[in-house]
């Protein structure tokens, strides 16, 4: 199958690739370009463990094909660090609130927080956890995932606020 010429941004780096029609985004991500943080859960779409942000929407990259991609921005969980390797605040509120137990299901379930935080900076825990009901945690039951998502926007909008 002849390969397609695509061009993205991925975690604010332009990346130039071939790719064959059928490969998902997924693929490409952790295959072709090494960012593993996105997990390939369950091929279904149901897990959100892949979930990625692409032009300021939260996409399951298991999806979406990498060709479908070309021209699109996307962050991954490795990208939402800082340039000096500071986590954000999301990560750190993760770590603090203990969000996670395996951590297969965090990159993801923190893409999709960031989204949902960046489109209501201020949720209340019914909004977290309606905004994150496509993301599946299989260890946590939820509770300390929802206190890290609070703790994030409640840092974020303080410093946001802050600044202003």
């Amino acid at each position: 199958m002849a390969k397609m010429h695509i061009v993205l941004r991925v975690n604010n780096r332009e990346v130039e690739t071939l790719a064959e029609p059928r490969m998902l985004l997924i693929h490409l991500l952790r295959e072709q370009l090494g960012i593993t943080g996105p997990h390939i859960g369950c091929d279904t779409s149901h897990c959100g463990a892949c979930s990625v942000d692409m032009n300021g929407k939260s996409v399951k990259s298991c999806t979406v094909f990498a060709v479908q991609a070309h021209g699109a921005e996307i962050i991954t969980v490795e990208g939402l660090a800082g340039a000096d390797g500071s986590l954000h605040p999301l990560q750190e509120a993760f770590r603090e609130h203990h969000g996670l137990q395996c951590g297969f299901c965090t990159p993801g379930m923190i893409i999709r927080a960031y989204r949902l935080l960046q489109e209501n900076p201020r949720p209340s825990e019914t909004e977290i956890r309606q905004g994150i009901a496509g993301n599946l945690c299989r260890c946590t039951g939820y509770l300390t995932i929802v206190r890290a998502i609070r703790a994030a926007a409640e840092r974020m909008a303080n410093a946001k606020e802050a600044a202003e």
